[in-house]
């Protein structure tokens, strides 16, 4: 199955957090692809007078070196949620992040106190081969990520669906910030076992329906701001015309049958919903 899971190793300078994500990263490529991401506390990647600097303070968006055996994306903004969304719209399976520490990913901590931390670990265990084993374990139990692309991979990546497909739609719920006189600052999104439950029910449903290949959905949980994803619905059919009445109906679906709690923040006041 195409899964998304994210792990952030998190430790003090020379703690061995590379040393713990290279072992982690080996274990886990017997699983999927892994993409990793570091936390570059010093310098900088693109240093004054280069070429690509001068790309970058030309005004360039985004600036892509290609060397004889490597290419590398500069972008002049930080944002390790982009830069997570990157890896999943490339057909990643495992993205470790080492760094972060005050970020909201589940966490190996190494000889350091840390929010959301999974597993603490002492600096000695880092090349206990049973500690590794239990790491990888550990990441295979985290909660799915999604982006729309990534779940595309994820109808995609059946081959034995996708060569009877000859269609696939998709659908994306987004925060609305403005609703009649209301105004939404933000929604938080609370994890809840019977919702995904009921999402896979859905699911399992519609693959029933005529011509239809493939229906996966992801529901997006935490802090999530106005022009923000909340659900993705995939549906994957023989023709088109199959196709969009069970998107329709995913999506009403997933509306009236799916009942995740949902603290609404306003401008005025604050609302539960669910």
């Amino acid at each position: 199955m195409y899964l998304v899971k994210i792990i952030s190793i998190v430790g003090y300078k020379k703690s061995g957090k590379t040393a713990l994500a290279e072992k982690l990263i080996r274990g886990l490529k017997e699983y999927g692809r892994v993409g990793t991401i570091k936390h570059m506390h010093e310098g900088t990647l693109n240093p004054d007078q280069t070429d690509t600097y001068r790309h970058i303070a030309s005004g360039s968006n985004m600036t892509i070196g290609i060397g004889s055996n490597e290419m590398v994306k500069i972008v002049p903004d930080v944002d390790l949620h982009a830069a997570i969304d990157e890896l999943c719209d490339s057909g990643m399976n495992f993205a470790v992040v080492e760094g972060f520490k005050d970020s909201e990913l589940s966490k190996i901590s190494i000889d350091i106190t840390a929010e959301n931390t999974v597993k603490y670990i002492d600096k000695k265990q880092i090349f206990d081969e049973q500690l590794i084993e239990e790491l990888v374990q550990l990441t295979l139990q985290q909660k799915d990520y999604h982006t729309l692309k990534s779940l595309i991979h994820v109808v995609r990546s059946k081959p034995e669906i996708i060569k009877y497909s000859g269609a696939i739609g998709s659908f994306t719920g987004i925060v609305r910030e403005i609703t009649d006189n209301n105004v939404t600052k933000a929604l938080e999104l609370k994890q809840q076992d019977s919702a995904y439950e009921m999402i896979e029910f859905i699911c399992n449903d519609l693959k029933k329906r005529d011509g239809i290949t493939d229906v996966v959905m992801h529901h997006r949980t935490g802090l999530i701001r106005p022009g923000g994803d909340i659900v993705y619905i995939v549906v994957a059919a023989e023709h088109r015309q199959q196709l969009f009445p069970v998107l329709q109906e995913a999506i009403d679906r997933l509306r009236e049958e799916v009942q995740a709690p949902i603290i609404e923040m306003r401008e005025q006041r604050v609302e539960l919903n669910g």
